[in-house]
This record gives C-alpha cells, sequence and structure tokens, in this order.
C-alpha cells in the first residue's frame, strides 16, 4: 500500500513539473508565434488589400478594445492619407470550419476597399477559390460598410462561387462581423488614424 503512495505522489510531481515546463515554454515563445503568424498568416493578406499602400501596413498597427476583445487594425496610407483601416474578421460557418480574412475599409468613404482570405480549410477547386479566385474577392470593393453583406441567394449582391455556396456566405458573413466592429469603433479608429504619420 506505501508503495501505491509512493507511486501517485512521484507521478503527481511529475505531471506538476511536466505542465509547469510546457506553460513555460508557450509562455517563452508566445511572442515569436504571434509574430509569425503576423508575418506569414496575416501579412501577405493584409498586404494584398492594401496594395499600393505606402506605408508596410504589418507595421502600422494598433489595438482597441470591442468588449471584451482586443482587436488589432492595420493602417493603410493612400494618397498621402492615413485612412485604410483593415481588421480580421471570422466566421465558424465554412463548408470545412472556420473562415478568417482580412478586410479592409477606407475610413474616408466608409466603403470596402478589398478582402482576402487568411485561414480556410475548405474544399480544393470549390470553397477554396474564395482565396484564390480574384473576382470573387473583386465583388466586395466598394460595397458600404455599414451594412450587412449577403449572396444573391439570400437577397444581397453577390455572386456566390459555383459549387461553394456554404463557403460564400461564410466570407459573407466574416465581413459583415469585421464592418460591424469597424462601425462600432469608428470614433476611436479616427482618434487613432490622426496619429499616424504619413
Amino acid at each position: 500500500m506505501g508503495e501505491i503512495i509512493r507511486m501517485i505522489v512521484f507521478l503527481t510531481l511529475i505531471s506538476f513539473a511536466s505542465g509547469g515546463l510546457l506553460a513555460a515554454l508557450r509562455e517563452g515563445t508566445q511572442e515569436r508565434i504571434d509574430q509569425q503568424v503576423l508575418e506569414y498568416v496575416k501579412g501577405p493578406s493584409i498586404r494584398t488589400v492594401f496594395a499600393g499602400a505606402s506605408n508596410d501596413p504589418v507595421a502600422t498597427r494598433f489595438q482597441l478594445s470591442d468588449g471584451d476583445k482586443a482587436r488589432t487594425f492595420f493602417v493603410g496610407v493612400l494618397d498621402g492619407e492615413a485612412r485604410g483601416v483593415a481588421l480580421e474578421g471570422a466566421s465558424p460557418k465554412g463548408y470545412k470550419g472556420d473562415v478568417g480574412l482580412m478586410v479592409a475599409i477606407d475610413a474616408k468613404t466608409g466603403k470596402l476597399i478589398g478582402i482576402d482570405v487568411t485561414t480556410h480549410n475548405e474544399t480544393p477547386g470549390l470553397g477554396a477559390k474564395a482565396k484564390t479566385d480574384p473576382k470573387f474577392a473583386a465583388q466586395f470593393k466598394g460595397l458600404p460598410a455599414s451594412g450587412p453583406v449577403k449572396v444573391t441567394q439570400d437577397g444581397g449582391s453577390i455572386n456566390a462561387i459555383s459549387g461553394a455556396t456554404i463557403t460564400s456566405r461564410a466570407v459573407c458573413d466574416a465581413v459583415t462581423v469585421a464592418a460591424g466592429a469597424y462601425e462600432k469603433l469608428k470614433p476611436q479608429i479616427a482618434d487613432k488614424l490622426k496619429d499616424v504619420k504619413k
């Protein structure tokens, strides 16, 4: 009986030590992981939606609180003005899971500059076209940020990708969520844009 108790205590101590080591390792590498995700997952999408910006929009960013969530906004200097704002939107309603995308809005006009999918697990050749088909993404340019974005089947103006209506709806949902967050935080965003060096 005493040997079983010693074994339980020993295993418990090893478990605590292993857990603490893993937690310390995660904490020590989290900043680097976040930087890698920013540069190699989100960065290409940010640079795509701000093509032609005179600054590095990945480096020019700020955070604002949206309820209990911190949102990161990326700034694009367009035509000499810090007026492009991009933020991440996500929808769990894709065909195979979450669809994440970067949504860029012109703070001067209140219209979408563009979108670009950052992450997805959609079917190659079908839902994956949300990332690879420039004609699909081009439909979002110029839409007002103030209203919901929907596919034509739901009464909107976005033509769904053939054979991938679920993915198309997920992208529209993510755009609507991101644009809604922008509208909600518009006064604070405007204040932050004034501080951006052009």
